[in-house]
């Protein structure tokens, strides 16, 4: 219960609250546009990471129990937002869709992100469109058709290794696994960039660690597998619901970088 309530009090206060933010100074993405096209007062996701900003979902929720903005709404109030930008000559690197959990379960998605390629070419046609995706729904032809229209679909891959993924990102699905995911994230031949969070902790007697050398070596074989055009490599840098978590050191990053660069492979560190 205590647990629960510290949740509770975490996801108030980290769930966005608008369809449009930003934008905001990126670590990863410059200036960047969010779009937050899930529910604004519930988390609505198929992973529950222990590092997650929003907090667990609990009960878990499914897109078709909770109301959602429609295409025409999410469009209006985007191109609003970029005319007034544009007016006001604000730059924008990446109009970026993440928010309160998993954007490509939302069932306008693909007529969602056509329409944001349409806007993006009439008023910031050099800026990047970006989906922040867990990769769960690659499965699904049409969100992978929709992913590939964009110039940077970043989707996760936290270990090759499906027991340290099963610890860390706490998937709904249990037969969710890596060996799955890298086949699947193989399957967009290269036109990909993988994000993973390089972390250690514990959380319900259940001890993590993806940087130890089998994990590393395990990722560098998936990627030698995903052959992906980037790698995003970062570390914690936020208050998470798991009080356990670590943030692992500038230095570990930057080593894992390194041997996966040996493999041509560009890689950026967030640390």
């Amino acid at each position: 219960m205590e647990e629960q309530s510290l949740n509770d009090e975490f996801k108030q206060k980290r769930l966005l609250k608008h369809i449009i933010y930003g934008p905001i100074n990126s670590r990863r993405f410059g200036r960047s546009l969010g779009i937050n096209i899930m529910p604004e007062v519930e988390k609505l996701c198929t992973f529950d990471c222990v590092y997650c900003e929003c907090g667990f979902s609990n009960p878990k929720p499914r897109p078709e129990d909770i109301a959602l903005h429609d295409c025409q709404s999410i469009i209006s109030v985007l191109e609003y937002r970029l005319k007034e930008l544009k007016e006001n000559d604000i730059a924008v690197d990446s109009i970026t869709f993440s928010g309160n959990g998993e954007p490509t379960l939302h069932p306008e998605f693909g007529k969602i992100i056509d329409e944001t390629i349409r806007l993006r070419d009439e008023y910031y046609p050099d800026t990047n469109i970006t989906v922040l995706s867990n990769s769960t729904t690659i499965t699904k032809p049409d969100v992978v058709a929709a992913l590939k229209r964009i110039d940077m679909p970043v989707l996760k891959l936290d270990s090759a290794i499906t027991s340290t993924m099963r610890a860390i990102d706490l998937p709904h699905s249990p037969k969710f696994n890596s060996n799955d995911l890298i086949k699947q994230l193989g399957s967009f031949g290269g036109n990909v960039i993988i994000q993973t969070i390089l972390i250690k902790g514990k959380y319900k007697g259940v001890e993590f660690d993806n940087t130890t050398e089998k994990e590393i070596e395990a990722y560098l074989n998936a990627m030698e597998k995903i052959k992906p055009k980037m790698v995003m490599l970062y570390a914690l840098d936020r208050k998470a619901p798991v009080a356990s978590l670590e943030k692992v050191p500038a230095e570990t990053l930057r080593s894992v970088a390194s041997r996966i660069r040996k493999l041509n492979i560009e890689v950026t560190t967030a640390e």
